[in-house]
């Protein structure tokens, strides 16, 4: 029988890895990220990050490509609802919707590209840019 271990605690029976996440924390910062993706076109990130935000950002363009309003509202779950331009009132879900999304009509997946920057200096992470594909 398993020894009960206690928490925090790194010992014989405590964790072995503390994750420096939740996972409220992780979905949170990756909305923020397709978010900004969006927004600006590219976005810089760590090369672990860079996985899930390209996922999620596939996943996106092909709702946008389908464009009915269920999909719609599926998107909208995901992206931030700020306003991207003051005059029109247009917020990253229009944009994905009516300039991005339509300019893959024909492609069938592979929508974003990573590109290696180097490690960063604070703590050697490897940092890539992740941007959409022309």
């Amino acid at each position: 029988m398993a020894t009960q271990g206690r928490n925090n605690v790194h010992g014989k029976a405590g964790v072995r890895f503390k994750s420096p996440y939740t996972t409220s924390k992780r979905k949170s910062e990756l909305r923020n990220l397709v978010t900004e993706l969006i927004v600006g076109g590219r976005v810089s990130v760590t090369s672990g990050m860079a996985q899930d935000l390209t996922s999620l950002a596939e996943r996106l363009v092909t709702y946008a490509k389908k464009g009915d309003l269920h999909h719609r509202r599926l998107a909208a779950a995901v992206v931030r609802p700020i306003v991207i331009d003051e005059k029109t009132g247009k917020t990253p879900l229009d944009k994905l919707f009516d300039e991005i999304g339509p300019s893959y009509k024909e492609r069938q997946g592979g929508y974003t590209r990573t590109l290696k920057l180097g490690n960063r200096q604070g703590d050697d992470a490897p940092v890539v840019i992740v941007e959409f594909v022309k």
